[in-house]
C-alpha cells in the first residue's frame, strides 16, 4: 500500500515510520523553508541538507516523481517540495494523510485518495476527510475518530516532567534566526538558547534542548522556536516521542479499518 503524508514535521514522521515499519510505501512533501523544530526526528531535515535519518530509516530529498519512485526501489523515503501536494494527481496514492498540523485544512480534500486521513484539529471526518487522528495529550490522544473532529487547539503544549506553556521558547519578535545552543545540549533557567535579529530567546526551565529552528529560519513574534524537556534524557531527542507514536498507531488503525471496509481499490 502506497502512503502520501502532507508535512514532514515530528509527528508527521512519526507516522511515515511507523507505516514504513508496517510494509508502507511512503512519500512526504515539505514547504522549501520548514519551520520543525525537533530536527533530529524530522523527515523535513532532508529538503534543507539533501537527505537525513530518522531513527533506521533513511530520507532523501526528491527532484521530481521519476526520481521518488528511484529512491523508494532503494528502500529511501523520498520528501517533496510541494506545500500544494499537487504530486497527488501523478502518484495517485491509496492513503493520503495530512500532518501539516496548521490547525486547519489547507486544501485536503476527501476525494484525493481513497483514504484521506486528517490529523489533529481542522478537519471534519466525513466531509475533509474519512477519519480524523486526535493529537491533543490526554486521554484520546492518538483516537481514530470516523465522526467528527478533533479537540480544538489550546495553544497549550501537554504536561512534560511537571511543564507544559514553560517548556516551549517562542520567538521573541520578528526576524531570521539564529541558534545559540544544539539540539541535545543541557540548559539551565536564564541560558540563551538563540536569537532572532539580535533579540535573544531566553529558556524559562532547565532540561535538555530538544527541538530548536534550524539557523537562518524566518520567525515572526509569539513563533514555537524551541523546546525544553525537563526529564533531561538527552537520548529523547534523537527518538520519535511517545505521542508521535500514538498519533502513529491512530492512523495505521484508521487506515486498516477503512480498508477492510472498501476492498476495491
Amino acid at each position: 500500500m502506497f502512503a502520501l503524508i502532507r508535512g514532514a514535521g515530528d509527528l508527521a514522521s512519526g507516522i511515515a515510520l511507523r507505516l514504513w515499519h508496517s510494509g508502507f510505501d511512503v512519500v512526504m512533501t515539505e514547504t522549501e523553508h520548514p519551520t520543525s523544530i525537533r530536527r533530529t526526528v524530522s523527515f523535513s531535515d532532508a529538503v534543507v541538507n539533501g537527505r537525513t535519518d530518522v531513527e533506521d530509516v533513511s530520507a532523501q530529498r526528491a527532484e521530481n516523481i521519476t526520481h521518488a519512485r528511484e529512491l523508494l526501489k532503494r528502500d529511501i523515503l523520498p520528501v517533496f517540495v510541494d506545500p500544494e501536494c499537487s504530486c497527488r494527481h501523478e502518484l495517485k496514492p491509496d492513503v493520503l494523510i495530512d500532518a501539516i498540523l496548521a490547525k486547519r485544512n489547507l486544501g485536503t480534500k476527501i476525494t484525493d485518495a481513497p483514504i484521506v486521513i486528517g490529523v489533529g484539529p481542522g478537519f471534519e471526518a466525513g466531509t475533509d476527510c474519512h477519519a480524523v487522528v486526535e493529537t491533543m495529550r490526554g486521554h484520546t490522544l492518538g483516537r481514530a475518530i470516523y465522526s467528527g473532529s478533533a479537540m480544538p487547539n489550546t495553544n497549550i503544549p501537554g504536561r512534560i516532567g511537571g511543564f507544559a506553556g514553560e517548556r516551549v521558547l517562542r520567538a521573541p519578535c520578528d526576524g531570521v534566526f539564529r541558534g545559540a545552543h544544539s539540539i541535545g545540549d543541557v540548559v539551565v533557567a536564564g541560558d540563551i538558547a538563540g536569537y532572532v535579529n539580535d533579540e535573544p530567546m531566553i529558556c524559562t526551565i532547565g532540561g535538555v534542548l530538544r527541538g530548536l529552528l534550524a539557523d537562518g529560519t524566518r520567525a515572526h513574534k509569539g513563533m514555537k522556536s524551541g523546546d525544553v524537556d525537563p526529564r533531561g534524557e538527552k537520548e529523547y531527542c534523537y527518538t520519535v516521542s511517545d505521542k508521535a507514536l500514538a498519533v502513529a498507531g491512530g492512523v495505521l488503525e484508521a487506515i486498516m479499518h477503512l480498508y477492510t471496509e472498501n476492498r476495491s481499490f
